[in-house]
């Protein structure tokens, strides 16, 4: 599994032209095989190219928190997924996944849901940044006048029948896997497989935080600094 890479937005159509990707001025789409994206974005190359959820079981149900424009949630459902509910604060992220769900005829299989993921209801306050910057961006819950709902697992799991122990949870969220793993462990544990980014600077709190937690239930690998990296947890067999 290779650690998310940080492009220049000038490189990312180059590079994508390089892996195959292909701009459909008529229809206006990226594309490459059957898979189409309205614009392209260094987040489909990491999922697509180079490989950041191959290592995943993912025929049941996934769990994508942090969506963004719905590269991950396309890539989940491709791969065999029966169900993918896939959560993004960012108004402009969501339009756009919104939008590449259409184009790859992904109604049936896709739920998005315009929300945060957090380990209390409440709301979610989004900073005031564009579609780019929301990949690098903590929105946190808090008390805010304008917002969007914050949504838990535990609400998530009893809305859509998920059943953790098929099911696959991933966060690309900048920060709050620190507060849905710390706070919410109790339905966090009842998943079979877990990926996260994880980004201590945004929490000011050390990844090994997190690694603690998860060793009770998990055997987790986890590549990159201590300041940004990725975990993958697969669930400890029943002694």
């Amino acid at each position: 599994m290779n650690l998310v890479r940080d492009m220049r937005v000038d490189d990312t159509n180059g590079d994508a032209e390089v892996n195959g990707w292909v701009y459909d001025s008529v229809g206006g789409f990226w594309f490459r095989g059957g898979v189409k994206f309205r614009h392209m974005h260094g987040t489909i190359l990491e999922v697509f190219d180079y490989g950041e959820y191959e290592s995943l079981n993912v025929v049941g149900r996934v769990v994508d928190a942090g969506a963004y424009i719905g590269d991950s949630a396309i890539y989940f459902a491709l791969k065999g997924a029966r169900k993918v509910i896939a959560i993004e604060p960012h108004p402009g992220a969501f339009a756009e996944m919104l939008d590449n769900i259409r184009l790859n005829n992904l109604e049936n299989v896709i739920i998005p849901i315009n929300a945060g993921l957090a380990s209390k209801p409440g709301k979610i306050c989004i900073e005031n940044v564009d579609l780019d910057a929301t990949v690098v961006t903590y929105h946190r819950p808090g008390n805010c006048n304008s917002g969007i709902p914050a949504v838990t697992l535990g609400e998530l799991m009893s809305r859509l029948s998920i059943n953790g122990g098929e099911a696959v949870l991933k966060m690309d969220c900048q920060g709050c896997e620190f507060d849905v793993i710390l706070n919410d462990y109790e339905h966090v544990r009842l998943f079979k497989e877990l990926i996260f980014e994880y980004h201590p600077y945004a929490v000011n709190k050390p990844v090994n935080a997190l690694l603690r937690t998860l060793q009770r239930d998990y055997q987790c690998e986890a590549k990159g600094s201590r300041n940004r990296g990725v975990a993958h947890c697969i669930k400890k067999q029943a002694q």
